[in-house]
């Protein structure tokens, strides 16, 4: 769907940059309100959590932009709506939801045995040590692979997909774009490969279920190693998407998680399947194949961009505002931004940067989110700490002048604003106790 809104002449923020109150001036890249009566606009109801003014700051966007419910008149009729655009993992829930399903699979024996018993079907990045080192812990000696009771090969998937090497430390995936392509998240959904849509959404069921009801902190066992085996939603981001929803916002999920898995968790904060966009698999006569969806110029099957930095923004060109081809990859104009968006990583970037009204950057010590964000060089940057298990002070600065870039054959480099100028080092001065 296409939304259109109309572009607003720039304006004078306050803004908080770290710990101290720092004024800029805004650029011409704002939306133009739909209305502006706070009086009329629902509030937000959740206070404990939000650092320094970042709560007020969000009230009076949502009052500035909201519609209110289509409680009245808010611009006319056929005016659009609003967007609000998240991150999942650790920017709406503590923890990892792709994790959750992947150690599910695994405990579960439910992850299929590769075609023609070759590894490199599952993902066109896959490395020559890392194929020969899981076809030698995992033999193919039936349709699915024993990895709840085979702990060798247990431990060989888990160290590709979360450490992205082998148990012996060879690479295990190479010579991908770095700025649209992690494949380590992209091999997830490529191991759903086999089942249906509607198995892969109650494997994720499963998952979201045990996650939930474990105490936090709980580890859980797979293979020989322990891992993460809990999750929470914060109560925050629950507080934020239902006050955005109800000032008549459309609020988006976007994902790096296989989108059945995202699907499954964003329905209990109110945001459906056609509001949930994640890595999409193609489909082959009912199942989920290997390959994957494209986005811009990169065609189905082609496997090379997921949602992820610079794929973010294209999923969201395309699948929010109906910008195709080559269109989709770049940067739009502000009446076909999202308003608002959320994230906690590097891999948020490019679609909080595309945000017109405000940015939140939940502080998880990613070097290029937290140089940007403490850079605010717009005034429209929000930092707060995790709202569960907040990370410390950071005792360095950020490298920004240096290497807190990562360039698309992966090598490091400083983090440049918009102009080309480089972002001085940065401090952390918005963390937990």
């Amino acid at each position: 769907m296409n939304f259109k809104r109309r572009a607003a002449a720039a304006a004078a923020v306050i803004a908080v940059a770290g710990a101290g109150l720092v004024t800029v001036q805004a650029t011409a890249e704002a939306t133009q309100p739909v209305r502006s009566q706070s009086k009329d606009c629902p509030s937000l109801t959740v206070s404990e959590g939000w650092y320094g003014d970042n709560k007020a700051r969000l009230q009076k966007m949502i009052d500035t932009y909201g519609r209110c419910g289509d409680s009245g008149d808010s611009g006319g009729k056929g005016a659009a709506k609003p967007v609000a655009s998240f991150d999942w993992d650790n920017t709406v829930i503590k923890n990892d939801v792709g994790d959750a399903t992947m150690f599910w699979l695994l405990r579960n024996s439910k992850i299929r045995t590769p075609r023609n018993a070759d590894w490199h079907t599952t993902s066109r990045y896959l490395t020559d040590p890392a194929a020969k080192a899981l076809a030698k812990a995992c033999p193919a000696d039936g349709a699915t692979l024993p990895t709840r009771r085979d702990t060798d090969c247990a431990d060989e998937i888990t160290s590709v997909y979360g450490e992205g090497t082998t148990t012996g430390g060879a690479a295990a995936f190479a010579g991908f774009d770095h700025r649209r392509m992690e494949p380590q998240y992209a091999w997830l959904a490529q191991l759903t490969r086999g089942w249906s849509t509607r198995q892969v959404k109650g494997f994720a069921a499963a998952a979201r279920k045990e996650n939930l009801a474990a105490p936090v902190g709980t580890e859980q066992r797979v293979g020989t190693g322990k891992f993460t085996g809990w999750a929470r939603y914060y109560d925050q981001q629950r507080d934020l998407i239902r006050t955005l929803k109800k000032a008549g916002f459309n609020v988006y999920v976007v994902s790096a998680s296989p989108e059945p898995v995202a699907e499954v968790w964003a329905k209990s904060v109110g945001v459906d399947a056609r509001h949930t966009v994640g890595i999409r698999n193609v489909s082959a006569h009912g199942k989920l194949t290997a390959h994957l969806k494209g986005c811009g110029t990169v065609k189905d099957g082609d496997d090379s961009m997921i949602t992820y930095i610079d794929g973010k923004r294209c999923w969201i060109n395309q699948e929010i505002y109906g910008v195709r081809g080559a269109a989709a990859e770049k940067v739009q104009p502000p009446a076909r931004r999202q308003v608002f968006a959320a994230g906690d990583s590097d891999t948020d970037i490019s679609f909080l940067r595309d945000a017109t009204g405000l940015r939140l950057a939940l502080n998880r010590n990613k070097n290029e989110l937290m140089c940007r964000a403490y850079d605010n060089g717009d005034g429209r940057w929000l930092v707060n700490p995790m709202f569960i298990e907040p990370k410390g002070k950071l005792a360095k600065p950020y490298p920004c002048a240096s290497t807190g870039y990562t360039e698309r054959d992966g090598g490091a480099g400083p983090v440049r604003r918009a102009d080309g100028s480089v972002i001085p080092d940065q401090k952390d001065t918005v963390h937990g106790a």
